[in-house]
């Protein structure tokens, strides 16, 4: 049995599968806020440790009697693991990582050892998800321009948002696709154009340095919305009083897709504009000729507003390259266990590997 995470700012997955050679559904799945743990093995902890089973006593007829306080219980044993893989919201190194979003410090080694694992892998996010759109369904992904793809395999981009922005590269090697780890979503945001510009000075007034991960991800949507709060002073009081008791980004989302707000629309607008641009900057990067797949959590929740023309009118506005673009193959991931896939996938080959 093997064991893979999907470990975000947010949330965390977890999940057993018995997988050997092809795409299984996990035998057991299990979601925990990231912020209420100290650290990833206190979440181990409590996902491993196996639940306590109901034994009847010996006497029938005392179970018949009262069943329901007449039980014991005892603790089933906990599966043996083969090997387990984590994608984690930050940069890997060395099988460790420090994450971004969150203030934990994840070691490969120091799980393995703790619950008895022989081999335990780290992935950056962005990682794992590559290895997991390699074995995503057709009907698992909406598709924002079909392209025109070469003949010989290239490159492929994959850009996430959701409580932050990660980005990766996938590879050919001649035989597979490989993918390979990046902190992009924390390069420089580059404007477009004047209000760009403005939300660019709006933002440097809090931050030394503004990446595209303060712009395109939850906290940025709402970063967005305060900007033309702030500079347009169109705010109605009912959606500012719902953005403060409750989840901003979401909002500020739902207000935008069902029109009751011109700031909301306007924000979601500009998000998906410069969502659309970065994704345009890694995939010329990348050249990614056989296609970018826009990842996160966010992507699937704003699909309306992804396939509306915005997006794509943005990737593909690069100048002397906007044909090139446009032969770019773009698809959202709908699947929102893509990672966990990706990172069972590793998992399941390092429990046939030889020991090291």
């Amino acid at each position: 049995m093997i064991l893979a995470g999907d470990i975000g700012g947010t949330k965390t997955n977890l999940a057993l599968y018995e997988w050997i050679t092809e795409r299984v559904e996990p035998l057991r799945l299990e979601s925990f806020p990231s912020g209420d743990y100290k650290s990833l093995e206190d979440i181990l902890v409590e996902f491993l440790t196996p639940p306590k089973g109901p034994l009847p006593l010996a006497s029938p007829e005392t179970e018949e009697k009262n069943q329901s306080e007449q039980l014991v219980t005892s603790p089933a044993e906990p599966a043996k693991l083969t090997a387990a893989c984590f994608g984690i919201a930050g940069p890997v190194i060395d099988n460790r990582c420090q994450t971004t979003n969150l203030p934990w410090i994840i070691d490969g080694r120091t799980i393995a050892k703790q619950f008895k694992i022989p081999r335990a892998q780290l992935l950056n996010d962005l990682e794992a998800t590559a290895y997991g759109l390699l074995w995503l369904r057709p009907d698992e992904l909406e598709v924002l321009n079909a392209g025109n793809p070469p003949n010989k395999r290239q490159a492929l981009a994959l850009i996430a948002a959701g409580t932050g922005l990660g980005e990766g590269i996938l590879f050919w090697d001649g035989k597979t696709y490989r993918p390979m780890p990046s902190e992009g979503g924390h390069t420089d945001f580059a404007p477009n154009n004047d209000q760009e510009i403005e939300l660019l000075r709006y933002l440097r007034s809090q931050y030394l340095h503004v990446s595209y991960e303060r712009i395109l991800s939850g906290p940025g949507l709402h970063a967005i919305y305060e900007f033309l709060r702030d500079t347009k002073k169109n705010e109605p009081t009912w959606l500012a009083e719902k953005i403060r008791v409750g989840n901003p980004a979401a909002e500020i989302a739902q207000a935008g897709l069902q029109g009751q707000a011109e700031i909301a629309k306007q924000a979601l607008d500009l998000f998906a504009s410069i969502y659309g641009a970065e994704a345009g900057n890694l995939a010329l990067k990348a050249l990614s000729l056989d296609g970018v797949y826009v990842g996160g959590g966010i992507a699937p929740k704003l699909i309306t507003k992804l396939q509306d023309g915005t997006f794509i009118k943005a990737f593909t506005n690069k100048g002397r390259y906007k044909r090139l673009m446009s032969q770019m193959p773009v698809k959202v991931i709908m699947n929102q266990q893509t990672a966990l896939i990706g990172a069972a996938s590793v998992a399941a080959a390092l429990s046939f590997a030889s020991p090291s």
